[in-house]
């Protein structure tokens, strides 16, 4: 009986030495972990891989000069390879050609005119020029006209942006038809926001 009381106190004291030890091994910043980087239960819903992402879930880019003088780059896309999603970002372009969802667009700049008939154009690159990307259109792509949704009145506010909000369907249409200078957001591959520049 005295033997059987005296291994049920040095076991647990046992035991407390050994988590003391493990303990001293950790590094001195491990115990101050943020609370940024602790683990969630639940990622929140922007992170969810969707194609169509709301436009709540798009992170705000940087947008470029609606009449900026030079074509937008992507240094690390591949023009090699087949026609593909620019990286997430705006750029400004307009969309050449589009059908079953998927409209391919390019950079476009401002060109001023020279001889005082008009303030100037908007141009794309050079013919054989292969800067050009594709990307799926989002079901719920937010699409705001300098024109309105009829395409009769002039709605711009801030630099020449188009301001008036207008139906999917409209931009499909307005896709197929022109080509039309607009500030393009493409997010995870997908065009999530056109907004039109004004051409005075």
């Amino acid at each position: 009986m005295q033997h059987a009381l005296s291994l049920r106190f040095v076991l647990p004291a046992a035991a407390a030495a050994a988590a003391l030890t493990c303990a001293a091994a950790l590094p001195a910043d491990a115990a101050a972990v943020p609370k940024s980087a602790a683990p969630k239960s639940a990622a929140p819903k922007s992170a969810a891989p969707k194609f169509a992402a709301p436009k709540s879930a798009a992170p705000k880019f940087a947008a470029p000069k609606p009449y900026g003088t030079s074509f937008q780059t992507d240094p690390h896309h591949d023009f090699t390879k087949h026609i593909s999603p620019r990286h997430d970002g705006i750029l400004r372009g307009w969309v050449t050609y589009y059908r079953s969802g998927v409209a391919e667009y390019e950079p476009i700049r401002w060109v001023k005119d020279k001889t005082g008939h008009t303030e100037g154009r908007f141009e794309g690159p050079p013919e054989g020029d292969v800067t050009a990307y594709a990307s799926r259109v989002a079901k719920n792509v937010v699409f705001y006209s300098a024109t309105g949704c009829k395409g009769t009145t002039v709605t711009v506010k801030h630099g020449g942006l188009g301001s008036k909000r207008c139906s999917q369907s409209e931009l499909i249409s307005r896709m197929k038809h022109a080509h039309r200078p607009a500030l393009i957001t493409v997010y995870r591959g997908v065009i999530v926001k056109v907004q039109e520049i004004y051409t005075p």
